[in-house]
């Protein structure tokens, strides 16, 4: 069955420890999402301010121009994934490998317009590939399902590779898109501005067992 992975999108490290708390008490798995301010247009807490509840599975979302620099910072904060972009300047393999080494998994995501036929010769590098259907930097959005094909070529392109969406997912879309071969819903609005995250949580799951 899919994973619901709550995401972390905030702009201060106040926020931050908001969106946390909101959903510590029940996520198994949380989506963090870091920006830049130059690749994507808003700009979050540095990565000395990341830290996730204990016993949660921690996957960094990161939405920089350049990611190779932030490495030995990842690899200290010891997260379960880390999520670079296929359009971020660098080497991709390099990134990959350099996770790898030290057992962290890497994860490559593509924007909405970028095609799988241009990550094709990276993509093998990567355990987790991200289809983003969101705006990079909020949350909101809206889940474009036409980009379900894009699922289906990353999934013939690396059968072994577990599949992301971020953008857009509530209780109408979860299960089309879990049936569709998504592995991780990573759900943003829905559970952080829900009256009560907990109920939006179980009631995703609810849809997906159903």
């Amino acid at each position: 069955m899919a994973v619901v992975c709550p995401t972390i999108t905030a702009y201060d490290p106040h926020e931050y420890r908001e969106q946390v708390e909101r959903v510590q008490q029940f996520a198994k798995r949380i989506h963090i999402d870091l920006m830049d301010g130059h690749f994507a247009p808003t700009k979050s807490p540095g990565l000395n301010h990341v830290w996730w509840p204990e016993g949660a599975a921690a996957d960094i979302h990161l939405m920089y121009r350049r990611p190779l620099p932030h490495l030995p910072m990842l690899v200290k904060l010891r997260p379960h994934l880390v999520i670079i972009h296929a359009e971020a300047e660098g080497d991709h393999a390099l990134f990959a490998d350099s996770l790898h080494k030290v057992g962290i998994r890497a994860g490559l995501a593509l924007l909405h317009d970028t095609q799988v036929e241009d990550v094709k010769s990276i993509v093998k590098s990567f355990d987790h590939l991200l289809v983003f259907s969101g705006h990079l930097g909020y949350h909101g959005g809206q889940a474009d399902l036409k980009l379900l094909d894009k699922v289906k070529q990353l999934r013939d392109l690396k059968p072994s590779a577990e599949i992301g969406w971020d953008g857009g997912i509530n209780d109408h879309n979860a299960k089309q898109l879990a049936g569709a071969a998504v592995d991780v819903l990573n759900v943003g609005g829905f559970v952080q501005k829900a009256p009560d995250p907990k109920d939006a949580y179980v009631k995703l799951e609810a849809v997906l067992q159903g």
